[in-house]
């Protein structure tokens, strides 16, 4: 099995505890797949300042900043202590910034594929940017908003990371079948039991114990709802010979004229 570690470096270590160390990523943290250390940038404030990270702006402007010491202080200490056990280069420094490239799977499958992960989450107005200029190894977003800190969006990204880890999914498959996985569609509609439920029926084909023919369906089925509900993601998807035949008969035209440049 595979293990990534994860080091947090934040203003509120509990907030990241709480919520990392629950569901399938605590029972792979129990485990040993996954390690967390999140660690709290106020322990290495100046002495005089009694744990005060912030400053006011120069140049003025609402909000406070974070200082660029703490922070420094707080990542040396952690590389020290990645390098003691692995001495083998490059560690990759992640801050979490609506200022970012946006986050997709493929920057996660890239991540995962990391032995260890230091994420840096800002507060207030943001960190000085010159301690960012100095550590920080890829400034990512989730999304085009703003959060009052960085570790929601760091707990999305570990989250999403740490289901390619090998041996955090008891399904391996699950993780290549999902929505954004290899082939750019969105994930088909799910049914369990009962058979009838208010009124509403599984799709007869997924009870006729056809393989092929359920697989056949579940993929037409992503290919509608892509191009129903994600049309920006059509240009993206790997489509076939069978492929571009259903999305004709269905009429979903935007979706096949984005399409045929791949065929």
């Amino acid at each position: 099995m595979s293990e990534l570690n994860y080091h947090v470096l934040t203003l509120f270590p509990e907030m990241i505890e709480a919520a990392f160390l629950t569901s399938i990523t605590g029972r792979a943290a129990a485990r040993g797949i996954l390690t967390l250390n999140a660690v709290n940038i106020r322990d290495y404030a100046e002495e005089r300042r009694k744990g005060r990270v912030d400053d006011y702006s120069y140049g003025g402007g609402a909000g406070m900043i974070m200082q660029a010491e703490p922070v420094w202080r707080c990542f040396e200490a952690v590389k020290e202590s990645i390098l003691s056990r692995n001495k083998q280069g490059k560690i990759r420094v992640v801050y979490m910034s609506p200022a970012g490239r946006t986050f997709t799977q493929k920057m996660a499958m890239e991540l995962a594929k990391e032995e260890d992960l230091i994420f840096l989450c800002g507060h207030y107005e943001g960190i000085d940017q010159r301690v960012l200029d100095e550590i920080v190894t890829d400034e990512i977003s989730i999304g085009d908003y703003v959060l009052t800190g960085g570790e929601l969006p760091a707990l999305v990204i570990m989250d999403t990371v740490s289901r390619l880890v090998e041996g955090v999914l008891s399904n391996e498959d699950s993780a290549q079948t999902e929505s954004f996985m290899g082939d750019g569609l969105l994930e088909y509609p799910q049914f369990s039991r009962p058979e009838i439920w208010h009124g509403r029926r599984v799709p007869p084909i997924l009870l006729s114990g056809d393989h092929a023919a359920v697989d056949r369906w579940r993929r037409e089925q992503s290919l509608i709802r892509t191009a129903e509900r994600r049309p920006d993601l059509c240009g993206g998807a790997i489509l076939d010979q069978q492929d571009l035949k259903f999305i004709a008969g269905q009429g979903l035209q935007e979706y096949q004229e984005r399409m045929q440049s791949l065929c």
